[in-house]
């Protein structure tokens, strides 16, 4: 059972005046080792009692995921393939992001390894040398 349907059920037992023990006695015996904790149970059963409406997590302030839109991976690849000597020190400079992220990207984005002071591809094609 998914985060969202346990809310719901914590939910819908709560407006029927169980209280949070009682509610994680019947998903217990309901869902067996599917239930979730106590604990769990607790909080959300406060959160609807206080007027929560949404069975979903709230946005988070703070840092993305991850930066690597589609469109940073094109950026990083036109430079590399512009200048296949380049950096990954010379990159964050000229994109103003991490140079953890332009490596993460060349790494496993783009495919790219370093050989000879070179970009290259990880697996060279027949055509390629």
């Amino acid at each position: 059972m998914d985060n969202i349907t346990q809310r719901a059920v914590i939910r819908y037992l709560g407006i029927k005046g169980l209280s949070p023990k009682e509610i994680h006695e019947d998903m217990v015996a309901t869902l067996k080792e599917d239930a979730p904790c106590y604990s769990i149970v607790k909080k959300w059963a406060a959160e609807f009692k206080r007027g929560r409406d949404s069975l979903g997590d709230h946005s988070r302030p703070g840092k993305p995921v991850s930066v690597a839109t589609q469109e940073t991976i094109d950026k990083i690849h036109k430079e590399v393939l512009a200048d296949r000597r380049i950096t990954e020190r010379y990159i964050p400079t000229e994109l103003g992001i991490s140079q953890e992220r332009v490596h993460a990207v060349i790494l496993n984005e783009l495919q790219m390894t370093k050989i000879s002071a070179h970009w290259v591809p990880k697996l060279l094609g027949p055509n390629q040398e």
